[in-house]
């Protein structure tokens, strides 16, 4: 009984192996048996790097096959930007970043290793990461009126963080000092996490940085939130009143991020990543996921991409002439 039984069950743990994989067969068609790099361009512990180990996650699941990151700090995402933009078009090396990527460097270098518009094609948008003024609990300031008054009182002696030259943070920083026409130091870190570090240290008073690692030093009293960059309160910090609200009216600036590959993929392997990307954002455990971490989800098409980049690189670029905005 048992003997005549094995065929059948051989057979059917077969079925049952090429049904598990079946899912999974485009990607392999398009894609073939090696795994997948994202490339975050800053240290661990960011914002970005957060982010990118959440998409890996989610992605690998829908593709059927491991993703893995790798960080390549430096030089305001240059260095990881400029790898992707050289690697093959094979739909193996991806990179998620922000703006800061995209727009604000370019409109601050004139020379670098990618070009936004022709050196990359969108897998798709996630959405954007708000912006945080934030300080040191023991610095003598309250309300961002209260920072105007101190830095007035103290020209250039009060300085503010930033996780990089040319990023988010650092226009937001140099966009708040020309609007409230006050004379702010930037002091540039290479990645979030070191700047927060020396904030909460108090070596430095103030700092521009995302939410996503400042809401948990907030919630544990490590730092002060005084305002947030975007046109709307977020939901994560929904007590901190926006720039807008706090004598800056029209002020928004947030960094939006996108998943990017090289530009000239074959259209299978195109077709199979924005897939699997629409696939893994319409869950609601890896829209959850991204909430928790901070971003305000939105998925985007491909396309808002390109035109992203085409309406945002002008206004960048008019914002470093007008704000005196410098890559030293």
């Amino acid at each position: 009984m048992t003997d005549r039984n094995r065929p059948f069950d051989g057979s059917r743990r077969a079925l049952c192996a090429a049904l598990a994989a079946a899912p999974f067969a485009p990607a392999r068609a398009a894609l073939g048996d090696k795994p997948i790099v994202i490339v975050a361009p800053y240290p661990p512990g960011g914002a970005a790097d957060t982010l990118s180990r959440i998409v890996a996650r989610h992605l690998a699941t829908r593709l059927g096959r491991p993703v893995i990151v790798e960080n390549k700090a430096g030089a305001g995402t240059a260095i990881g930007a400029g790898a992707v933009a050289q690697a093959a078009p094979d739909g193996h090396t991806l990179l998620l970043s922000s703006n800061t990527t995209f727009t604000m460097l370019p409109a601050l270098r004139q020379k670098l290793p990618f070009d936004p518009a022709r050196s990359f094609e969108s897998i798709g948008g996630i959405g954007a990461i708000p912006l945080v003024l934030i300080a040191n609990p023991s610095t003598p300031a309250t309300s961002v009126k209260e920072v105007i008054a101190l830095a007035k009182a103290r020209p250039g002696a009060l300085s503010y963080a930033s996780f990089g030259i040319g990023t988010s943070s650092h226009f937001a920083g140099e966009a708040f000092k020309s609007a409230a026409g006050i004379d702010l130091l930037h002091v540039p870190y290479k990645g979030s996490a070191p700047a927060m570090q020396d904030l909460i240290g108090g070596q430095v008073p103030l700092a521009f940085d995302t939410n996503v690692p400042t809401v948990p030093m907030v919630k544990a009293g490590r730092v002060r939130a005084l305002a947030v960059t975007t046109a709307k309160r977020v939901a994560s910090l929904p007590d901190v009143p926006t720039l807008a609200e706090s004598g800056f009216p029209g002020f928004d600036l947030s960094a939006w991020i996108v998943l990017v590959a090289p530009r000239g993929l074959p259209e299978p392997v195109r077709a199979t990543l924005v897939k699997g990307l629409a696939d893994a954002m319409a869950t609601p455990a890896m829209r959850d996921e991204l909430t928790r971490a901070g971003l305000e989800v939105a998925h985007e098409p491909p396309p808002a991409y390109d035109a992203r980049v085409a309406r945002e690189l002008p206004q960048m670029r008019a914002l470093v002439h007008k704000a005196g905005i410098s890559s030293e």
